[in-house]
């Protein structure tokens, strides 16, 4: 008997760096639970180093919206190989992290071959494409959600699903940490954080608006300050490269890599691009005005006949209501966004009301740990097959 036959190896798929991320903590627990599962993934660094057998790496390149030519090829190479291997390794469980576009095509391959599929990181269908949940519901035997609406949204349309838990929630804020961290950050009243997201394409089109509605705030807020989180030095360089070419970096802003939790703290407001950063800020329980530029050809044209939420920030999304004020679709300038902005810094009651709305939010995701609810709900349905 060859070793794949008598231990069957559990196969992971991630193609961004998010879903590396949360594919590594489910992967150390699994790994923490039990030592001689095999677990192979087309995945990452952080999945390599939580103890997955890495067959190809990926997530260098991921591409958001509508993939070009070259990587439509490129995927379809890919598919082929995963097809190879899962034909040769026969693995018993195959666990896609996000990313459905890629991921769909590798579940339709694993379904082929009698191989349990578990999403980890529920493909956002009710939010566009509402159409995709027979797709789902043929390609999936368990999804295990982030967000707390996703288990009854999937399981009232036939798809098996269980809430996990946010990993973002895991572990408790540390305040005196992050005060110590933001205690050289710029001093001014009232301190504002500006979050344009990480992606290039993200960047070009939501950073300019912010420094515009930045500027407008300036004016009758002199002793406004602001502060830009960016994800890493490669980020902060491409936003003064954005700012530059607009008409240079404001006045009283200044820009931290790396310290997004800090800077959170440090705010009394966030302008914050949609997106999993909101419940990141959601968290600290820090109001917030929430927007995303769209192209309006595209919008107009195809996106609008697509989606099928009234809300599309988390925090709204979570609540059912409107609990931070958000601009998406936004077409910009900057105007629409610092006007909200105003509106909560006029208002003390208003920026409690949020808060107070943040923490329904909050409380809602519990105190379970996103990753070891992932390593239970597996391992149950990885005794249940190999009973089989």
């Amino acid at each position: 008997m060859s070793d794949h036959d008598s231990n069957p190896a559990v196969l992971f798929t991630a193609f961004e760096p998010s879903g590396d991320i949360h594919a590594a903590a489910v992967i150390a627990e699994l790994k923490r639970r039990r030592p001689n599962l095999r677990l192979c993934a087309w995945g990452g660094s952080n999945m390599e180093r939580a103890g997955a057998e890495i067959i190809e790496r990926t997530g260098g390149d991921a591409v958001m919206g509508v993939p070009g030519l070259d990587k439509i090829r490129e995927h379809k190479r890919l598919n082929r190989r995963i097809a190879t291997w899962i034909q040769w390794a026969r693995p018993i469980m195959h666990i896609p992290v996000d990313s459905p576009a890629a991921n769909f095509p590798i579940c339709r391959i694993a379904k082929r071959h009698r191989v349990t599929v578990v999403h980890l990181v529920a493909p956002q269908i009710w939010a566009w494409g509402s159409w995709r949940i027979r797709k789902l519901r043929r390609l999936t035997d368990l999804v295990l959600c982030l967000l707390p609406f996703e288990e009854g949204y999937f399981t009232t349309r036939g798809v098996p699903a269980r809430f996990i838990g946010h990993p973002l929630f895991d572990e408790p804020v540390d305040e005196a940490q992050l005060d110590r961290l933001g205690a050289e950050f710029l001093t001014g009243s009232p301190r504002i954080a500006l979050m344009p997201g990480s992606r290039p394409s993200e960047l070009s089109r939501n950073f300019p608006h912010m420094l515009d509605a930045f500027r407008q705030l300036r004016i009758n807020r002199p002793g406004l300050v602001g502060l830009v989180a960016a994800m890493d030095g490669r980020v902060e360089r491409r936003l003064r490269q954005i700012a530059e070419a607009g008409g240079g970096w404001p006045d009283g802003l200044d820009c931290v890599p790396g310290r997004t939790d800090a800077v959170i703290r440090w705010c009394d407001l966030a302008l914050v691009v949609s997106g999993t950063v909101t419940l990141q800020i959601a968290r600290q329980v820090t109001p917030m005005v929430v927007f995303y530029t769209s192209n309006p050809i595209l919008y107009y044209g195809v996106a609008r006949w697509l989606l099928s939420t009234r809300y599309f920030a988390l925090p709204n999304l979570i609540a059912g209501q409107e609990v931070v004020p958000e601009l998406i679709p936004h077409f910009g300038p900057g105007g629409p966004i610092a006007d909200a902005a105003e509106r909560l810094l006029d208002s003390s009651q208003a920026m409690d009301t949020q808060r107070g709305e943040l923490r329904r939010v909050v409380e809602r995701f519990g105190t379970g740990h996103a990753a070891a609810a992932a390593a239970d709900a597996i391992i149950d349905l990885l005794e249940r097959s190999t009973e089989k």
